[in-house]
């Protein structure tokens, strides 16, 4: 048992860390005046209001969100984006093909008219940030139940949304903050006309693979590069070809002189999802269950797929996309479990719930109002355990997990509109799936579906408990004898969604008895409704458990309210400092700061894919023609720095003490990766290419000096 002083020292560690040592935190752009002097310290030359201004240009307004998952940043006055290859890969798959492999190859377009555009991608750039709490928490009293109080943020969120874009083209989100502590609106401007300009083929731009991801040290080109298009008239348009490129208010100047040890270093992004305050049994959860689940059911997708993909250049193509993202966080959720442990997090959560009781039992205003809490948190956690399995291999082993339930999950909405005869809503939904089609069969393999489709269910079956299966397999245990495979031949003979003609002879002329009777929509509602039912049985302790975090979080503030705290990730712009750092995450082993081009050729392998060095990059390492973007007689590859990221950063900018840009943050490492949950400052690195690596595949491997000449290129 943790003493009471021991449990302090680790309490304060744990929560004024900010103070001490500025690299942890993910901050609001608009209350960087709070931090702001801390930076100044470790070198920050830039002023409050370069960092962030509504009324004047400013950092903030060269950053994006690109698409909906990664950061981009403007690199020139002609809306030039940089961002990561591996945020890019959907658009670089999407446009390849068995002739034109740009996978393999990479692409570059040579001139503006060979770029290419993308559906369905956006570059969203922020306008301006908001502080509504007030409009919203004096309407929510202690009466209400979680359900109502979820009703009530929605209205007031929706009517503060509208008044916030009245008389503008701009777009704006409510987020909550704290747990629903507190609440801030976004106002963003969305441009649609997002073309691919380059990318390094893949033995550059995933150089390592599955192998090095999470790993250090790196040796990735993980880079590619778009531009963003507007109307003539500036505003945002869908594609045309009379659209001209983006005229941005503040582009990145890039820096070429490269960076030191303790040089100052900050990223701005939209950083994802992170869990900073998840009380100690949350973690156990994530170790014990969540996690587990999670990795075994991906393994045996992934197994299937390279087997697939190994075999097949079309299904190669194809699938690299889906390949990626399932393997991305088939690896994290691995790496997250074993630093849960090695980082000893769940001690460090519990000392801090040790520190909240006895603050409680101190006072008795306290006990009524935050005495029940973490005894809350952890029934809630014990009763969902079952649930939440459930609900993972609902979503992982089906309604996301194998292509075509995913898809025909899409039609329930019609479904629903055909049940209730409304026309309106029928011919909407029509539109949206027949927009839907080129690009899901594009990449989509009926037999490598089904393998998916019968192993992953088969898992589902038997790990599941009986009294949680959804209906549709006891009709496979009754009348196929629990035979998988003959249940999955059955299923894909008798459903339109295998084949494109067919779901557009549907559509043209949509009945709901074609649903009814079709296998693979009847599997998908079965899943569905199942995982629907176990959700209502389990919502009172779902909202008992949001109350008490929503309550735990409030008491955290209240007790130390000296701290100012920083709010989890939540895909709403941040902004992270800290200095480039070198680790040592073992007794007798020292990680210095950045790799080389040598490296690259020492883990090159021929009969590897994840190491296969192109042969032009030889060439130009033999020769050493690295042209402006060398030091010393060598080339730079990737560097550290301390800052605080996760997903969702991918492809924000590492920018310098002067606002340049000196890098792209692509990942994390290894020894940190329980830090979505606990931030381990001694070891938490992000993981950056060097922006002169960059130039320099753009330039010599690429052959496309055209695009360094639009940047704003110095050195000091």
């Amino acid at each position: 048992m943790i003493n009471k002083v021991l449990s302090s020292i680790i309490v304060f560690i744990l929560l004024f860390n900010v103070s001490a040592k500025a690299d942890e935190g993910m901050w609001i752009p608009m209350l960087l005046d709070k931090k702001y002097d801390e930076m100044k310290k470790l070198g920050l030359k830039l002023t409050a209001e370069d960092l962030y201004s509504i009324n004047h240009s400013s950092l903030k307004d060269a950053i994006i969100q690109f698409g909906n998952g990664c950061t981009g940043e403007i690199i020139s006055a002609e809306g030039l984006i940089l961002t990561n290859h591996h945020c890019g890969y959907g658009q670089i798959q999407s446009h390849s093909s068995v002739e034109h492999d740009y996978l393999t190859d990479g692409f570059w377009a040579m001139t503006r008219a060979e770029e290419l555009p993308n559906d369905g991608l956006v570059a969203k750039f922020l306008v301006r940030i908001e502080d509504v709490t007030a409009q919203i928490l004096p309407s929510l009293s202690d009466t209400l139940s979680e359900r109502e109080r979820a009703r009530k943020i929605h209205e007031i969120s929706l009517e503060i949304e509208k008044k916030s874009v009245e008389g503008t083209h701009y777009n704006a989100v409510v987020k909550d903050f704290f747990d629903g502590n507190q609440y801030f609106v976004y106002i963003y401007e969305i441009f649609k006309d997002v073309r691919l300009v380059g990318a390094p083929p893949s033995s550059i731009g995933k150089f390592g693979g599955d192998t090095d991801n999470w790993m250090w040290p790196r040796h990735t080109g993980d880079f590619s590069m778009f531009r963003v298009y507007m109307a003539p008239d500036g505003s945002p348009a869908e594609y045309s070809s009379q659209n001209i490129p983006y005229k941005p208010k503040h582009h990145l100047p890039v820096k070429l002189s490269g960076v030191k040890k303790d040089d100052y270093a900050m990223i701005m992004g939209y950083p994802g999802r992170t869990n900073r305050y998840l009380s100690s049994q949350g973690v156990q959860d994530a170790i014990d269950s969540q996690n587990p689940t999670v990795v075994k059911i991906r393994d045996k997708k992934l197994e299937i797929l390279r087997e697939k993909m190994n075999n097949s250049d079309e299904i190669r193509i194809k699938y690299a996309s889906k390949y990626a993202r399932t393997s991305n966080y088939w690896k994290y959720f691995i790496g997250q479990t074993k630093q849960l442990k090695n980082n000893h997090v769940f001690d460090k959560k519990k000392a801090l719930e040790d520190e909240f009781s006895s603050w409680i039992l101190s006072d008795e205003n306290r006990k009524q109002k935050y005495g029940n809490v973490l005894a809350e948190l952890d029934e809630t956690y014990k009763s969902l355990k079952d649930f939440n399995v459930l609900r993972k291999y609902s979503t992982e082993a089906a309604l996301t997990g194998v292509d075509l339930l995913d898809f025909a999950d899409y039609f329930r909405t019609l479904y629903i509109a055909l049940k209730d005869n409304k026309t309106d809503k029928i011919e909407e939904q029509k539109a949206f799936l027949l927009s839907m089609l080129d690009n899901f069969y594009k990449d989509y393999d009926l037999e490598t579906d089904k393998l998916i489709f019968k192993n992953l269910l088969e898992m589902f079956y038997k790990d599941i408990p009986e009294t949680s299966h959804p209906s549709i397999f006891s009709t496979i245990k009754s009348k196929y004898k629990g035979d998988f495979e003959k249940f999955t031949n059955y299923a894909y003979s008798k459903t339109i969604f295998t084949n494109k003609d067919d779901v557009k002879a549907f559509l043209a002329n949509p009945c709901i008895k074609t649903l009814d009777k079709d296998e693979i929509f009847s599997t998908m509602k079965s899943i569905s409704n199942k995982l629907g039912e176990e959700s209502k049985k389990s919502m009172v302790f779902i909202e008992k458990q949001e109350k008490a975090k929503r309550l735990f979080m409030e008491g955290l503030m209240e007790m130390k309210n000296d701290v100012f705290f920083y709010p989890n990730a939540n895909s709403s712009m941040r902004l992270t400092y800290g200095t480039v750092q070198n680790y040592e995450p073992r007794d007798a082993v020292y990680y210095n700061y950045f790799t080389t081009i040598d490296g690259i050729m020492q883990k090159d392998d021929a009969s590897n894919y994840d190491f296969n060095v192109p042969a032009k990059l030889k060439q130009l390492y033999e020769t050493k023609d690295y042209g402006q973007y060398g030091e010393d007689g060598t080339l730079k590859v990737c560097f550290l720095t301390n800052n605080d990221i996760t997903g969702g950063n991918s492809g924000s900018p590492v920018i310098g003490a002067n606002g340049e840009l000196i890098g792209l943050a692509f990942d994390g490492n290894w020894e940190a990766m329980s830090g979505d949950i606990s931030f381990e400052p001694s070891v938490q690195r992000t993981i950056c290419v060097d922006i002169r690596y960059v130039l320099f595949i753009v330039d010599k491997f690429a052959g496309a000096k055209h695009l360094v000449d639009e940047m704003t290129v110095f050195k000091e």
